[in-house]
């Protein structure tokens, strides 16, 4: 999907969300767009989920936020894997094809229909873990 295919709140959502570079939760989305006439959390959340569908968005579950997909060569159709830094925030995507073996051949196992699938892990990113205090505060 474009941006010329999106709504005027699909684009303004992802917008706040692209601007923030950070997970954002639909609220504070929604205070970075109030002035431009959107005043409902429902208004939000209708066009995250339409970004989340067409792949533009994650949810991050744990924060219950929303954050930039980095694209579609980072996870393809397969498994969106989102590290996320306990300290500062830092989401960092990948994926693994191993991984997505391993939950076909379980899913095939069980008679399971996978619709979406993502995982989080959390932890310190390089960054956090390379300041003298980081292995205390685990």
């Amino acid at each position: 999907m474009t941006t010329a295919d999106l709504t005027r709140n699909q684009k303004l959502v992802l917008n706040a969300i692209t601007q923030a570079g950070r997970p954002v939760s639909a609220y504070d989305i929604l205070d970075d767009i109030r002035p431009h006439g959107i005043r409902s959390p429902v208004q939000v959340y209708r066009a995250v989920k339409k970004l989340i569908e067409d792949g533009t968005v994650h949810k991050i579950e744990s924060l219950n936020a929303f954050v930039l997909c980095v694209g579609p060569h980072a996870h393809g159709r397969g498994t969106a894997i989102l590290a996320v830094c306990e300290r500062c925030g830092r989401v960092t995507e990948f994926s693994d094809d191993v991984v997505d073996l391993r939950l076909a051949e379980w899913a095939r196992r069980q008679n399971f229909q996978i619709g979406t699938t993502s995982l989080e892990l959390s932890g310190l990113c390089t960054d956090c873990l390379s300041e003298p205090t980081a292995f205390l505060e685990k």
